[in-house]
C-alpha cells in the first residue's frame, strides 16, 4: 500500500469505498512509523471518536511481538490504514472494532507482509453499522517467497442494524511460499432473532437485549487488550447512539 502523491480515486483499490469528499480537506496524510526491534514487545491502542484519517507503517524485527487495538467510532469520516512487515518469527495481532450510523463512512485497510519465515499474524475486525452508514475492511496478507512456516489469519464480521447500512469486506491472501498456514473468514448479517427473543423472554427490554448481544460481539475485537475495559466502555457509549 503506497500512498499516492495526488488525491486517490475510486480506481485505486484501497480507496474504492472511501469518502473522497471528506478526505480531500486533510490530504495528504502523514505516515506514522513504528519500529519494534528484534525480540522486543509493543502494544498500541488507537481510538477515533471524532473524524480522523490515519496511515501507519509498522516494522517488526526478528522475534518481535506487537498487539494493536483500534476502536473506530468516528463521528465523521474515520479511516485507519496499517502496513506491517514481519521479520523471522515475529508476531502481529490486530483487534479492531468499527461503529457508525447516519451516513458515515468508516474503514480499516491493512497489508501484513510475512517477509521472512515463521512469522504469525492475526486480524480480528468487528463492525456494527446503523442507518445508512458504510463500514469497510480491505485487508491483504502477503507471504513472500521463502517465508515458509508463515501463519496468518483474518476474521471479519459485520452486524447491520438497519437495512440501509452497508458493509464491504475484502480479505485477501497473496501467497508465494510453500508450507504455510493462512486462512480468512468473513460474515455479514443481522442480530439473531432467536437470541433476542430469548433475552426478551427473560425480561430484558429490546434495546437492552440488543446492547447485550452487541457488547459480546464487539468484545471479540478487544480480547486481551491491556485497556480492554476502557475500550469496551467507549464502544458501549458509541453503541448507545446507534440503538
Amino acid at each position: 500500500m503506497t500512498m499516492p502523491a495526488a488525491l486517490p480515486t475510486r480506481h485505486d483499490e484501497e480507496w474504492r469505498y472511501a469518502d473522497l469528499g471528506a478526505l480531500a480537506p486533510v490530504w495528504p496524510i502523514a505516515t506514522e512509523t513504528i519500529v519494534v526491534v528484534a525480540g522486543d514487545t509493543a502494544a498500541r491502542t488507537l481510538v477515533i471518536d471524532g473524524a480522523g484519517v490515519h496511515d501507519i507503517a509498522i516494522t517488526l524485527g526478528a522475534g518481535a511481538r506487537m498487539t494493536f487495538h483500534v476502536l473506530n467510532a468516528a463521528r465523521g469520516y474515520g479511516r485507519v490504514a496499517i502496513r506491517v512487515t514481519l521479520a523471522r518469527g515475529a508476531h502481529f495481532h490486530l483487534g479492531a472494532a468499527q461503529l457508525a450510523g447516519g451516513d458515515q463512512t468508516v474503514e480499516i485497510v491493512t497489508e501484513v507482509v510475512h517477509a521472512e519465515p515463521d512469522a504469525t499474524s492475526r486480524q480480528v475486525v468487528r463492525q456494527v453499522l446503523a442507518g445508512k452508514a458504510t463500514g469497510n475492511y480491505l485487508g491483504r496478507v502477503v507471504v513472500n517467497r521463502g517465508a515458509i512456516g508463515s501463519d496468518g489469519e483474518q476474521s471479519i464480521r459485520a452486524m447491520l442494524l438497519d437495512r440501509g447500512a452497508t458493509a464491504n469486506a475484502r480479505p485477501e491472501l497473496e501467497i508465494y511460499a510453500d508450507d504455510v498456514k493462512c486462512a480468512h473468514g468473513c460474515a455479514i448479517g443481522e442480530l439473531d432473532k432467536d437470541g433476542l427473543f430469548y433475552l426478551a423472554s427473560r425480561g430484558l427490554p429490546p434495546a437492552a437485549a440488543k446492547a447485550l448481544m452487541l457488547q459480546a460481539f464487539l468484545a471479540e475485537a478487544f480480547a486481551g487488550a491491556d485497556d480492554e475495559e476502557a475500550l469496551t466502555t467507549v464502544a458501549l457509549s458509541a453503541l448507545e447512539t446507534l440503538l
